[in-house]
């Protein structure tokens, strides 16, 4: 699915009205796209990014733009809100989406990519790229960086250091919020037993010569009551038991969604629905399925298997799976906090932090991608190339037209901007946030294209007018 040339790279030419430099702080998908992006429009950029010096514990590479849980980028149809977020970012030219394409693994109607060399990619084309200027080191003084600088973007994510968390909150002026997330663990594909597990995508025939998009590990009602119980009882590395409100919901770990009914990961991350097991002709009670993390299909991801388990409970209790009895973990899955502001009372809709300690500062500070709450990795790479071109706007002295509701990144700018929004926690694109039709359309999958087709047409208008100031 790879685009037809590397035009994300090329510089496009946006006249900025002053010679200093614009700070991205944090290379991960947010920064690394927004310095990619001010730097195509001929505005130079100086990223700090603390790894390796300060590494945090999820990252296992130096790489930009680390996926540290999940190596999908969701949903690829165009009739999906992430299929449209997706479209959105062609439209826009993103850099990182051309990377994703370049490097994608199979994945059925998903775009996954092989993480390490969608990571390397985009490592190579910012330090290669001559105005973009890295800095590895922690910034625990915005306004020291800040004061031979044009605008700073900060874009740190979710696992922004405690130094610089503790002075955001002095920028902010209220207390941070937070959440616990969660990364699956991936397994070593010489490992696993292919004579327990089927090749299989949902709702299509199994395949032959394990050549397929998922691998399936089939529970029997016995092997699935087994498991469960003792999910639920094993040691965590958090010991308390977390209240719902802490937890992201599309994170939660596995044992945490057990605890709520034996029978609920059946119904979501196990649901058998759609599959067939080839060795017995018949839907499987649960089954867990496995996504390659690499092209060569040397490991797998345990799709949907967040948790909070110690390694060695991982080990004992996952090995319990059909067809994982001897699997080797080239990583468990970790437990993590992520902390975000509260965007609807700080942001405005060019993610600009509008408060009287942001505006001693003497230059504009952004806050892209998941510390701003647009939680989700194709959401925070549209956020950070969003900032870059508000960033250009302002250097430029030029009004940007308004991201239209009926855009998937509009909706959620919209949601997030929205000083209504009353308990604010983080938030994917979804139908549910988008400007609802005009007229009424009961069948769910004509309502859902109708709000493809109307996007498209609105992110069309949207991109003539960015060209026209000459920001795209």
């Amino acid at each position: 699915m790879a685009l037809a040339s590397n035009e994300a790279l090329q510089p496009q030419g946006v006249a900025a009205t002053c010679s200093n430099p614009v700070v991205v702080i944090g290379g991960g998908l947010a920064g690394s796209e927004a310095a990619l992006q001010l730097a195509k429009r001929d505005i130079s950029v100086r990223l700090y990014e603390m790894r390796p010096s300060v590494q945090t514990v999820v990252h296992k590479t130096e790489y930009f733009a680390e996926l540290v849980c999940s190596n999908s980028l969701k949903s690829t149809k165009p009739e999906s809100a992430a299929g449209m977020l997706k479209a959105e970012l062609k439209q826009l030219d993103s850099s990182l989406y051309y990377f994703a394409c370049e490097h994608a693994v199979a994945a059925g109607g998903a775009l996954a990519v092989d993480r390490e060399a969608f990571a390397r990619a985009i490592t190579q084309a910012i330090e290669s790229n001559p105005l973009i200027e890295v800095h590895h080191e922690e910034v625990d003084d915005i306004a020291h960086i800040a004061k031979d600088a044009s605008a700073v973007i900060l874009a740190t994510g979710p696992l922004t250091s405690d130094k610089l968390a503790a002075q955001l909150q002095e920028f902010t002026g209220v207390e941070h919020m937070a959440f616990y997330d969660a990364a699956a663990p991936i397994v070593m594909a010489d490992s696993l037993d292919f004579d327990k597990l089927f090749i299989q995508s949902r709702y299509e025939d199994a395949t032959e010569n394990n050549v397929g998009d998922y691998v399936n590990a089939p529970f029997t009602q016995e092997e699935y009551d087994a498991f469960i119980d003792e999910l639920v009882a094993a040691d965590r590395v958090i010991a308390k038991s977390f209240e719902t409100k802490e937890l992201f919901s599309a994170c939660q770990p596995i044992e945490e969604i057990a605890r709520k009914g034996h029978d609920a990961p059946r119904f979501g991350t196990l649901k058998p629905v759609g599959l067939t097991d080839p060795r017995t002709g018949r839907r499987p009670w649960a089954v867990l399925q496995l996504r390659s993390e690499d092209r060569e299909r040397q490991s797998y991801n345990l799709v949907g298997f967040q948790t909070n388990l110690t390694f060695g409970e991982q080990k004992r209790i996952f090995r319990m799976i059909p067809g994982l009895e001897n699997a080797e973990f080239a990583r468990f899955g970790v437990m993590h906090r992520n902390t975000f502001v509260n965007a609807p009372k700080l942001l405005d809709r060019s993610l600009r932090l509008v408060t009287p300690q942001a505006s001693k500062l003497g230059v504009p500070l952004f806050v892209a991608g998941q510390l701003g709450g647009t939680e989700g990795y194709v959401e925070a790479i549209r956020s950070g190339l969003h900032a870059a071109i508000e960033v250009s706007a302002y250097l430029c002295q030029i009004e940007t037209p308004s991201v239209p509701k009926t855009m998937a990144f509009g909706a959620l700018l919209a949601y997030a901007t929205d000083e209504a929004t009353a308990d604010y926690q983080p938030m994917h694109v979804n139908f549910g946030i988008i400007e609802p039709l005009e007229t009424r359309i009961k069948n769910k999958g004509e309502r859902y294209r109708a709000y493809a087709c109307r996007g498209s047409d609105a992110c069309e208008k949207y991109c003539e007018e960015l060209q026209k100031l000459g920001l795209l």
